[in-house]
């Protein structure tokens, strides 16, 4: 058997091939399929088989378009309501693709339509060998259980507890657990680093399968959770149905500044897509930083959101291209348009440019106890809860689309995270709705600890509470 695991890190997502006797099943694929067509021909193997653990929300699958490519045949929970051509999984559900034996286990529970798939190398064991568990148990984690309109968090986590202890949980100990997300990944809360596992594993140490009582385990399970990203159900709708294919979005085109500034004004988003440090120095008045570098599509979709007519800022048509196909993996496809020249041409052209200034957690603090500042920690609440600075206020990033946290105009506000990606996406919104004094604090809550500076922990101070 061939097995083969792809990780997208902007996403966190995982992907498999399995593969026996020339023929091919492909999990959870991303959206641009070549990466399974170039590994098949790569194995002399032909992609047969599809399958969805689920409807994914966080991302937009390219399950259709390979399917288009490749004639294979699509496989997805029966709850799903799909409407594109597909075999319905439930219990007892049983595929071969040469030597292997693929059996289905319905485990509601991240959402009403979950499965998962035991696989089984017949050509070594007759024992199973590993479980794909999509979104329904990660690497110290399970799935959040808040992303369906037909079913409450408390009865998904019910049907959640179910699935773990009566069906995964039977599995003998030495079985290899690999899920679709790893650590960063909004489906979870606390994902492990690890890309892969066993059941004796995760039934020791996931924090999840230690919780005794379904009750208690209902409890902690929709207790706290991370604010859920509008375009969540957004995508998992563009997936029930079957994204178009990546070939026939429009081309972009290049737009001058004077067209930018019509088009900024009209409401469009400038999406400036440099490094952090290269949009500090200079950037387009009202443009939002989200960095290529960090997990840019996950955050580009919770803060912009699918709808955003998105015009993108960079200094490469490399960079442009990237950003087209890494926003079109979240489903964001509105936008046609680009910074003709990027930044380097907006300011030759004699237009206003913007900074950013940024300060060392060593200035912070001093600052922080001669001015009058404001700290504004932008991280998930158990990154708070774990360790913070004294006198700084909560407000997660992640709520920044509902609303920007309700900060005085005239104060000066110093905004980290962990180590300085989100802080700056934080910041280029603050100064794009008018806030005149906001500073970026470098190297964020981590270079703090490595200045050895005082920590405090306790439950958040949430701005504006």
């Amino acid at each position: 058997m061939y097995f083969e695991q792809f990780y997208l890190g902007c996403l966190a997502h995982a992907s498999y091939m399995l593969a026996s006797e020339g023929e091919a099943v492909i999990v959870d694929p991303q959206r641009d399929v070549e990466i399974y067509l170039e590994a098949g021909k790569k194995q002399n193997v032909k992609i047969r088989h599809i399958f969805e653990t689920h409807l994914h929300a966080d991302f937009v699958s390219g399950h259709k378009e390979l399917a288009a490519l490749t004639g294979a045949t699509i496989y997805i929970g029966e709850a799903a309501g799909a409407t594109f051509p597909h075999v319905a999984v439930t219990d007892g559900f049983e595929l071969h693709a040469g030597r292997i034996r693929i059996d289905g286990l319905e485990t509601p529970g991240h959402t009403p339509e979950s499965i998962c798939l035991v696989i089984t190398d017949e050509e070594k064991s007759q024992n199973p060998w590993a479980v794909l568990t999509g979104d329904t148990l990660f690497i110290g984690d399970v799935g959040r259980p808040d992303l369906s309109k037909t079913h409450s968090p408390q009865e998904l986590a019910g049907l959640l507890y179910d699935s773990l202890h009566n069906k995964l949980m039977t599995l003998p100990n030495g079985v290899l657990v690999y899920p679709a997300h790893g650590a960063g990944s909004l489906c979870g809360r606390n994902m492990r680093a690890e890309r892969s596992s066993t059941i004796g594993t995760e039934r020791l140490t996931n924090y999840a399968l230690q919780i005794k009582s379904r009750d208690e385990f209902i409890k902690q399970m929709t207790s706290n959770l991370p604010a859920r990203p509008d375009y969540f159900l957004e995508d998992a709708a563009i997936n029930r149905a079957g994204a178009t294919s990546l070939a026939d979005l429009p081309k972009l085109k290049p737009i001058a500044a004077q067209e930018l500034t019509a088009m900024l004004n009209d409401g469009a988003v400038a999406l400036d897509v440099r490094p952090n440090e290269e949009f500090a120095a200079r950037h387009v008045p009202g443009s939002i930083n989200i960095a290529l570098s960090g997990q840019f599509a996950s955050w580009a979709g919770a803060v912009l959101g699918l709808s955003a007519r998105v015009v993108v800022i960079a200094d490469t048509p490399e960079q442009v291209e990237e950003a087209r196909l890494r926003l079109a993996r979240v489903g964001i496809e509105n936008l046609a348009r680009y910074l003709d020249g990027g930044p380097a041409r907006w300011e030759h052209d004699g237009f206003p440019v913007q900074s950013l200034p940024q300060i060392t957690v060593n200035e912070l603090e001093s600052r922080r106890r001669a001015d009058d500042l404001r700290v504004l920690d932008v991280r998930r609440e158990s990154e708070w809860e774990s360790g913070h600075i004294h006198g700084a206020e909560w407000y997660p990033l992640d709520r920044f689309k509902a609303s920007l946290p309700p900060l005085e105009y005239d104060k000066t506000i110093a905004v980290h995270c962990k180590g300085g990606y989100r802080s700056v996406i934080a910041c280029s919104m603050l100064q794009r709705a008018g806030y005149k004094n906001v500073i970026n604090v470098i190297g964020g809550f981590d270079a703090w600890q490595q200045a050895n500076l005082p920590v405090e922990r306790g439950a958040p101070a949430v701005v504006g509470a």
